[in-house]
């Protein structure tokens, strides 16, 4: 018995990373920019990739004792070195719509003034930014921002 195998077409391979795109116009945060405690921000920026979108995250860290996170090359005016007592952290996971590949995400967030704890600390934090296509190739952008009360 003889048994032919033919392939009709072969699906196209994802071997490339998605793209953060902060260079569209009114992206926000930048890096350097600074968001305030209990006020509304709007996040925008576009993802793209060339087969298709899947999730993407925000991490909002602080930076007190300036670690780095490589992503960026812009050098920020940073506070003293300090310890924290309320620092705060917020992660948070997202998912694309499917079949996109192409997405500009325009996202209100709010920064609270505090939590049981008290009020949270002021001064240099991260805003990290990680987005993940459906083959699972992901890429991050860290961005350094201050959080300060107004």
């Amino acid at each position: 018995m003889l048994f032919v195998f033919s392939t009709c077409s072969k699906d196209e391979v994802d071997d490339e990373k998605p793209e953060i795109d902060l260079t569209v116009s009114g992206a926000f945060p930048q890096n350097c920019d600074t968001l305030y405690f209990g006020e509304t921000f709007t996040f925008k920026v576009l993802f793209t990739d060339n087969v298709e979108l899947g999730s993407f995250s925000i991490d909002i860290h602080n930076n007190f004792d300036h670690h780095s996170h490589s992503t960026e090359v812009t050098e920020c005016n940073l506070d003293d070195v300090k310890d924290p007592v309320n620092a705060y952290v917020s992660i948070d996971d997202y998912d694309i719509p499917e079949g996109v590949n192409t997405y500009e995400m325009l996202l209100g967030i709010t920064i609270p003034n505090s939590d049981s704890e008290g009020e949270f600390d002021e001064g240099d934090y991260h805003f990290f930014i990680s987005l993940t296509d459906k083959e699972g190739w992901s890429i991050q952008k860290g961005l350094s921002i201050k959080v300060l009360r107004r």
